[in-house]
């Protein structure tokens, strides 16, 4: 398994970059950016964080997010967020493989 070294600043703003499932386009689907919509307000509620940037591009987005003071935890939200939006999608859109990562 993976060891990433990642900055793990409470209140910090950080940058991502997020790659769609084997690069496929489907962030040009409204399906798909609904759902994603939906699921980063559904996580804003119970982990909050500030948008400060957002970057959406057909297989992969950009984003930078400042969390709340004393919190550095931005894993959790990426886990929800992905989570949400994979379970909202239809099964045409859903990978029938899924990354080992």
């Amino acid at each position: 398994m993976s060891r990433y070294r990642r900055a793990t600043v409470p209140g910090a703003s950080y940058f991502f970059t997020v790659v769609s499932f084997r690069r496929r386009p489907v962030l040009t689907d409204e399906r798909v950016r609904a759902a994603l919509r939906a699921a980063i307000l559904i996580t804003r509620k119970t982990h909050p964080f500030a948008i400060d940037a957002w970057v959406l591009l057909p297989d992969h987005l950009h984003c930078i997010w400042t969390l709340p003071e004393g919190d550095a935890d931005f894993g959790v939200r990426w886990n929800l967020i992905k989570r949400l939006t994979s379970s909202a999608l239809p099964p045409d859109l859903v990978p029938s493989q899924r990354s080992s990562s």
